[in-house]
């Protein structure tokens, strides 16, 4: 290597090492490690301008590679299926990752077939500030009789408020089921209906039964990122709140008519009783029903009180927040110009 041999000429002369590197912009490092073990390595660093090996690729044999993938036998299929029908004819030119490489330095190494693109998602960006906003689906698993038979169970929770407005338990998954028990849901709630409808990218959630009904009430439908479950993160808190209840039936459920009792029963009580962290510890009836601010005003009056008659008790010289939450958010809540988006 020239330069090492360049530095050694120069150390030879009564130069100090480091001098010698700096005149060539190296390092003392960089010319010990050119220099390890006794013997001259290759240049490592990024950008060094290195030799073509002799095992590479000649000009024609890259050429006769990108012919065969021009080709109209070929013209659709990939590196992967290219080079084993190749083989099974008694011909190797090159591994697959070799034509990838190929096709990628000549900018060909596009999409071949008819197959679409990736879509990028965008994040859902919703903020609900009332009740029936937003409205969330999604469905779970309930363990059956025997080992590997379940029941399903679809839930529609109301964001704001936390409380599940609508739910049912069934033998299959299907559009057709969803859509009923939307359709249980808004009688029930005396007519009203949520201005959003939110969901994961299941097909039930995308069946045309439930679709043509969302479009006939101009219900707004939107959906979570393939595989994101935080795009719907409500309704995943609600299952989990459900699968770590004391009761949970882990032992499976005697038939579809225990199932839809022992779901009941819950639902009742995680309405009216689940004190929800996330609404400030206020079941989901009492936000649903606008109670939350007379409950949380009176526990701030009570906490004061306390902490005035012993304020040495209290460190932080403060009592915790009962503010009532304002507004809830499912994924992102802000535009490209940083404003949050509101349901219309």
């Amino acid at each position: 290597m020239v330069a090492v041999n360049l530095i050694d000429q120069a150390h030879s002369s009564g130069a100090r090492y480091l001098k010698a590197c700096e005149v060539l912009k190296i390092s003392v490092r960089t010319f010990e490690r050119w220099r390890s073990d006794g013997e001259l390595t290759l240049d490592k660093r990024k950008g060094a301008i290195r030799l073509k090996p002799g095992f590479a690729l000649t000009e024609l044999e890259e050429k006769e590679i990108l012919d065969i993938c021009h080709s109209e036998e070929f013209a659709t299929l990939p590196p992967a299926q290219i080079v084993p029908i190749l083989a099974d004819r008694g011909r190797y030119i090159a591994s697959e990752t070799t034509f990838y490489r190929i096709l990628r330095k000549y900018k060909e190494n596009i999409r071949r077939g008819r197959t679409k693109h990736p879509t990028k998602r965008n994040a859902p960006q919703l903020v609900a500030d009332a009740p029936n906003d937003v409205w969330a689906t999604d469905i779970t698993w309930l363990p059956g009789p025997v080992l590997g038979m379940f029941y399903y169970l679809y839930a529609i929770i109301d964001i704001y408020s936390r409380k599940i407005v609508g739910f049912e338990v069934y033998e299959v998954e299907s559009s057709e089921n969803l859509r009923s028990v939307m359709f249980k849901a808004i009688p029930k709630l005396k007519g009203i209906k949520p201005k959003i409808f939110h969901s994961d990218n299941g097909s039930p959630m995308k069946g045309q039964t439930l679709m043509e009904f969302l479009y006939s009430l101009n219900i707004s439908k939107t959906y979570s990122r393939p595989r994101v479950k935080n795009d719907n993160a409500h309704i995943e808190s609600f299952f989990k709140t459900l699968k770590y209840f004391p009761a949970y039936p882990y032992g499976g459920l005697e038939d579809i008519t225990k199932a839809r009792q022992w779901v009941t029963e819950f639902i009742e009580t995680y309405n009216g009783s689940h004190m929800h962290s996330g609404i400030n510890y206020v079941t989901p009836n009492q936000k649903y029903d606008g109670l939350d601010i007379d409950i949380l005003k009176n526990r701030e009056l009570i906490y004061q009180k306390a902490m005035n008659l012993n304020p040495q008790r209290w460190s932080m010289k403060k009592i915790r927040n009962f503010t009532p939450t304002e507004s809830v958010t499912v994924g992102s809540t802000s535009n490209s110009k940083g404003d949050k988006v509101k349901v219309a």
